[in-house]
């Protein structure tokens, strides 16, 4: 799967979780400038805060990754 597809649907996922930026930053233990990074440059988190933003939005991460449909 192309990073830009990854990324689209990360960006995707989290505004549509309904919570803020620095509400999720703090889920995740991340700044909110990284959050706003994941989902507006061609940043992508590290694995291990991945998982955390996976499991802190209860995000799919198999449909993220591009190996589940939605």
């Amino acid at each position: 799967m192309e990073n830009s597809i990854i990324k689209e649907r990360l960006r995707e996922e989290i505004q549509a979780c309904g919570l803020t930026t620095v509400e999720i930053a703090r889920r995740v233990g991340v700044s909110p400038e990284m959050i706003t990074q994941y989902r507006t440059t061609k940043k992508l988190p590290k694995l291990d805060t991945f998982a955390v933003l996976c499991r802190e939005l209860d995000l799919d991460a198999n449909y993220i990754l591009g190996l589940d449909k939605k």
